[in-house]
């Protein structure tokens, strides 16, 4: 059976702030969102792997978070923790439709 994807408003993209996250919880999930220099949005779970810091808290470097903890390097691409350090985070599709962002679960 094929699940059928979810498209979810999140905020007006005019409120976003660049390179601040925004937490947003979807079916008790938390999803850190970002807007970039380039004002592409991105997506990503909010929780880092390594001891749970809140990513929508942390600094933006281009296309990467670091968490407000521990400095964990996380792909705001793909998810990954960048190397020596191990982990991964989901990434979530996003679409900007008429000012508004949506994320797609």
């Amino acid at each position: 059976m094929t699940q059928v994807k979810q498209k979810i408003f999140v905020v007006n993209f005019d409120e976003l702030e660049q390179r601040v996250g925004r937490e947003i919880i979807v079916d008790g999930n938390k999803i850190a969102v970002f807007r970039l220099l380039d004002d592409r949005v991105m997506a990503i779970g909010g929780v880092c792997p390594h001891t749970n810091g809140p990513l929508a808290e942390g600094i933006v470097s281009g296309e990467y978070v670091f968490c407000p903890l521990h400095e964990y390097k996380v792909s705001l691409l793909d998810g990954k923790v960048q190397e020596p350090d191990e982990g991964c985070v989901a990434t979530y599709e996003t679409s900007i439709v008429d000012g508004k962002v949506y994320i797609i679960v």
